[in-house]
């Protein structure tokens, strides 16, 4: 992931010309920081963690970012993630730079106890850096509203007791969440599947669409699109897929998998593996599981005309190479994935102004941001004669560097 980052945001600074030192300041983050903390076990065991949070560069505003639990999380996986973050923010117009964090924690064999106990000192660990003016956590990975409303309460302990809801997104409802949330990031990824086929000249109706990953991103993108008269011929899980020519009836879809836990075995469909779903005869493909899905190995057996990535990471640089030379248009994740960091923009703005949206006033501010951001991005690729990911870095980059600029460098 960060190998990826930095290789696009060298091909966008080499096209934008841009000057030592900026060219410096801007690949690399402004913090890296590591702690080690202990937790108390139920059992009573004491055990140490490691926990990481990274920050692109606030020029333009606070930071913002995820945090994840995972066994094998990384310091470097963090710091590539903050980078693509930074880039997400400046591509769609908001106020942040990037950030992320994470713990290296198995939070499947942990109980609820442990996991607040270690979310508590976690926050502790990084109060001094967190804050609604400095940086921004979310949920990732293994995170969600119980996570942040621990970590916001933590945090608001350490400052008087004083209540900030803007600390955190993606939080309860009753704690200032936003309406919107929970499908932003899929229903962002509807908008933009609208402005490339309307781009390219075709017609929504119609259009035949594979989704790969039917989590909570995957299956919001495929009802939207659904709703939208798209046909959904096949989708998967990490169990495996289902496939049916004549399309998918995505609500009916959705309670199976409510009720069963996996797409599988879903009536009416032919089962398929996630590879075979990637090169099915599709208008559209839609990445929305994990990184390195499509690869230097599958690259020229994807059929698609169309890829939106709404995972992140989920080409890899060979096949990004391949598909852009066969004429496969692929609308980069920084763009097609940007719902959920826009939708976490309108809470921290919700929150700091004690002002709440209805759900319809936040789905019309989020076409809003994510239509214009793809303008710029398609006005960029075709007044430089480049690909929609190099567009993408290039307004993101250069929207950066103009606010640097405009600062001047402080000594």
């Amino acid at each position: 992931m960060l190998e990826l980052a930095r290789h696009f945001y060298d091909v966008a600074a080499d096209r934008l010309r841009l000057q030592e030192p900026m060219r410096t300041l801007l690949r690399y983050p402004k913090r890296k920081v590591t702690v080690e903390f202990p937790v108390v076990m139920d059992d009573g065991r004491v055990e140490r963690f490691e926990g990481f949070r990274v920050q692109h560069h606030p020029i333009v505003g606070p930071t913002k970012g995820g945090i994840r639990y995972h066994p094998k999380v990384t310091l470097q996986e963090v710091e590539g993630l903050a980078v693509l973050m930074a880039w997400k923010c400046a591509v769609a117009g908001l106020p942040f730079g990037g950030a992320k964090g994470g713990v290296r924690c198995d939070p499947t064999r942990m109980s609820e106890g442990e996991l607040e106990r270690l979310t508590r000192r976690f926050a502790s660990e990084l109060s001094f850096m967190i804050g609604p003016d400095i940086d921004i956590p979310a949920p990732d990975v293994y995170t969600g509203e119980r996570e942040m409303a621990w970590f916001v309460d933590t945090i608001s302990m350490h400052h008087r007791g004083q209540f900030m809801p803007g600390l955190v997104t993606g939080k309860p409802k009753v704690l200032g969440g936003s309406e919107g949330r929970e499908t932003a990031t899929g229903r962002g990824g509807f908008f933009v599947a609208q402005e490339i086929l309307k781009a390219l000249s075709r017609e929504f109706e119609g259009v035949t669409m594979a989704v790969q990953g039917f989590g909570n991103v995957g299956s919001n993108m495929a009802l939207f699109c659904h709703e939208a008269g798209a046909k959904i011929v096949a989708v998967s899980d990490i169990y495996g897929g289902v496939y049916n020519p004549e399309g998918l009836d995505i609500p009916k879809l959705k309670a199976h998998v409510r009720e069963t836990g996996s797409v599988k075995d879903f009536p009416g469909t032919e089962p398929l593996t996630n590879e075979e779903l990637l090169e099915l005869d599709v208008e559209v493909l839609v990445p929305a599981a994990i990184e390195n899905q499509i690869h230097e190995e599958n690259a020229d057996d994807i059929k698609a005309k169309i890829v939106i990535e709404l995972a992140n990471g989920p080409t890899t640089l060979e096949a990004d190479r391949a598909l852009y030379e066969r004429g496969v248009v692929v609308v980069p994740d920084i763009l097609a994935n940007a719902g959920g960091v826009t939708v976490s923009y309108f809470e921290w703005v919700q929150d700091r102004a004690f002002w709440f949206w209805s759900a319809r006033e936040v789905d019309r501010q989020l076409a809003r941001f994510l239509r214009r951001a793809f303008r710029r991005v398609w006005e960029m690729a075709e007044r430089e004669s480049v690909d929609l990911r190099t567009a993408a870095y290039m307004v993101a980059v250069a929207r950066v560097a103009e606010a640097a600029r405009a600062r001047g460098l402080y000594a």
